[in-house]
């Protein structure tokens, strides 16, 4: 493959990842809604939610810095780099060197480091409130999720996505480490975003939200960045569950448009399937107080640790 053909295949996960982040969003509240016999709204509601908000005025606050202007495009960039960077469809892509989950893993913390100054900036109460539990569930997540990294890099050793889906491709059998780690991702993805039981996405109740504490002072062109960029973290976290554990279907490299189209098919699936369990997840759970929310984390980082030593001691042996 040329040059020009490695880079419009990376060019078209970059744009695929975007386009597609707000229709999961769709089909997860569809599912929920549908679990819940309502009827709900259109899968397409989130895009037609994002064109609105982009029209509208920006509103900001006498006392907002430069910071608070700046936070929503510099979240976006990010989350959006990192969930262009895990592979979709295909392996081996232009930028593989740099889908390294440790850098992933930069980025997600970068944006999140951001957001929750921006929500300090403005000096509301609710601000301040969200900020300072997002910081506590970040300081649990991430060593959970650093633990998760040092498993899977035990197995492929490598932290590039690639390598690690192509060693899961080529079969590791079955390990209890490893269905350790993927029980301690699943429980960062619903931490890091924000999901049933840690946060409920669609409240404003001043006593339980999180993330949404720290965006209330948003409006117009800079909501619509930061509702893009969580819609498409969920799509990274959905994005690398199937790369690491699910990477059937993914065109190896040097495949042709064949295979190219039958990883996109395949991707396609593997996010209806996501979109579901999330869905009869979220349906099925109440929401914890936020004081149980560092015994989640908590079990999360002990599956994570239990996992690496599981891998450490048998290769070992």
């Amino acid at each position: 493959m040329d040059l020009m053909a490695q880079i419009l295949v990376q060019g078209t996960q970059m744009l695929l990842v975007l386009a597609l982040a707000p229709l999961l969003t769709g089909l997860v509240r569809q599912a929920k809604a549908r679990l819940q016999r309502r009827r709900g709204a259109s899968v397409f509601q989130p895009y037609r939610d994002l064109a609105r908000l982009l029209r509208k005025e920006v509103v900001l606050a006498e006392n907002a810095s430069w910071l608070f202007r700046v936070v929503p495009y510099l979240v976006f960039a990010a989350t959006w780099v990192a969930a262009a960077l895990v592979p979709t469809f295909a392996t081996g892509l232009i930028f593989s060197w740099s889908a390294d989950l440790i850098a992933i893993t930069a980025l997600i913390g970068s944006a999140r480091f951001f957001l929750a100054l921006a929500g300090m900036d403005v000096g509301t109460s609710f601000g301040g409130l969200g900020s300072s539990r997002e910081v506590m569930i970040s300081s649990l997540a991430e060593p959970a999720m650093i633990m998760i990294v040092f498993s899977l890099a035990l197995v492929a050793h490598s932290t590039q996505l690639s390598t690690i889906a192509s060693v899961m491709l080529a079969g590791v059998g079955l390990r209890v480490s490893l269905a350790l780690a993927l029980v301690a991702l699943l429980m960062v993805a619903v931490a890091e975003n924000g999901r049933i039981p840690v946060d409920n996405p669609s409240t404003h109740l001043e006593l339980t939200m999180v993330h949404e504490a720290m965006v209330l002072e948003y409006s117009g062109r800079h909501l619509a960045l930061i509702e893009l960029a969580a819609q498409l973290k969920l799509l990274l976290f959905l994005s690398l569950v199937a790369c690491v554990f699910v990477p059937w279907g993914l065109a190896p490299v040097g495949a042709g448009v064949p295979g190219m189209a039958l990883g996109l098919v395949s991707y396609g699936g593997k996010l209806a399937v996501g979109a579901l369990l999330v869905a009869v997840f979220e349906t099925s759970i109440a929401k914890m107080r936020v004081f149980r929310v560092p015994d989640f984390l908590g079990a999360a980082l002990m599956l994570g640790l239990l996992g690496t030593l599981l891998l450490f001691v048998s290769g070992i042996l």
